[in-house]
């Protein structure tokens, strides 16, 4: 059994054991609950034994002290005494609802609905009702496992929030690794071509040869650097974002087939955004090449830059197969892809850079099937 197998056995056996002590809680204070609403039933009962008998002794009996001292401790539930005449008295309630007639009826009915009422009899025949609520202690009670579970729902947020960012967060310096470790092994190979195009320079090679070689070495650095950026903190530069995206533009366009028709409407004035050069034309880029591989390389690319007083906006729209509304967050969650051959990469990549390198954003805009997806970066002016 592997580390992440155990990690997940034990995650399951701390929810379990959560869930478990949780449920005792709940059900220790349900019990608890019960037990004191009966022994309140069982002191409202006393309460109206004792009334019955000291109502009903003779004027010059000796009453003794054990009446006067139930009745004396039942003072912390409210209730609504109704005699054999009709006659109404109560105790534990607000001065207010105590001289209110009116009130104390209403009051009964409410009662009544809280808790079966207690008749004491006296030679068989009812002699006083009592209707009674809840005790304060009671109604706190009440709510305390309505709170238990809000704080335990609260606490397995937090939990859950902390295990989705630290995820996250290894899913991030595992791309961030294989990033710079991609940029280190391209590396070696790359300063021997760059050795290798110096020594052809001295042969009878056609010149023209060798230009398309550099073009390709300088393509390979470009990417190198790319690669090793990822995981760091690039520089940014202020720089003309219309220029900079004609140009990504234009190196993808020069090199698609002819199949594949851009349409590029761009600003003729500079537009000053803080960028890094090679990483904002890498999203550029992949964005294209994504929209190429849903066309099945044909059809229309349609790249569109506007700005207002504070933004730059940059539309991509390709004309192929559309992504489903369900998979719009998705598609940004790294290791996701639609794609037989797809690392799932790229978009995850394009939004890191975007939104945590560049302080923008980047979303599905429009995406309708077989009409195709346009996707919207946004990013603020210098």
């Amino acid at each position: 059994m592997n580390f992440t197998s155990n990690k997940n056995i034990y995650r399951w056996i701390m929810i379990s054991a959560a869930v478990i002590i949780t449920s005792l809680i709940l059900w220790n204070t349900y019990n608890f609950f019960q037990q004191l609403k009966e022994n309140e039933r069982r002191n409202i009962k006393e309460f109206g034994i004792a009334a019955t008998d000291l109502q009903n002794q003779p004027l010059n009996a000796n009453l003794g002290d054990l009446g006067i001292t139930v009745m004396g401790n039942t003072t912390s539930v409210p209730m609504i005494v109704v005699n054999y005449k009709g006659e109404i008295s109560s105790r534990n309630l607000p001065e207010g609802i105590e001289s209110d007639t009116t009130k104390l009826k209403k009051l009964i009915e409410v009662y009544k609905k809280e808790n079966e009422p207690i008749v004491t009899l006296f030679e068989e025949q009812p002699f006083i009702t009592i209707y009674y609520g809840n005790s304060d202690l009671i109604t706190k009670t009440k709510y305390y496992p309505m709170a238990l579970v809000i704080i335990m729902l609260l606490f397995f947020s937090v939990i859950w929030f902390f295990y989705r960012s630290n995820k996250a967060g290894e899913q991030n310096k595992l791309w961030a690794g294989m990033a710079k470790e991609s940029a280190h092994q391209i590396g070696t190979p790359l300063s021997s071509l760059v050795g290798w195009t110096t020594i052809l320079r001295d042969t009878d090679v056609d010149p023209s040869y060798i230009v398309e070689m550099e073009k390709d070495i300088n393509r390979l650095k470009m990417i190198t650097d790319r690669f090793s950026k990822i995981g760091s903190i690039p520089k940014l530069t202020e720089l003309d974002v219309v220029h900079q995206t004609r140009q990504a533009v234009d190196y993808i366009a020069n090199r698609s087939s002819k199949l594949i028709i851009f349409e590029i409407d761009l600003p003729d004035q500079p537009i000053q955004v803080k960028l890094n050069e090679p990483l904002f034309e890498w999203v550029i880029e992949n964005l294209i090449k994504n929209g190429i591989d849903a066309m099945k390389g044909k059809g229309t690319i349609s790249v569109y830059l506007k700005a207002d007083v504070y933004n730059v906006f940059i539309q991509i729209k390709d004309t192929g197969k559309g992504i489903p509304k369900s998979q719009w967050n998705q598609i940004f969650k790294p290791g996701f892809t639609t794609k037989k051959r797809g690392w799932g990469l790229g978009l995850s990549l394009a939004k890191r850079i975007i939104k945590d390198y560049h302080n923008g954003k980047i979303r599905v805009m429009e995406s309708k099937k077989d009409q195709g997806t346009t996707f919207e970066i946004t990013l603020n002016k210098a």
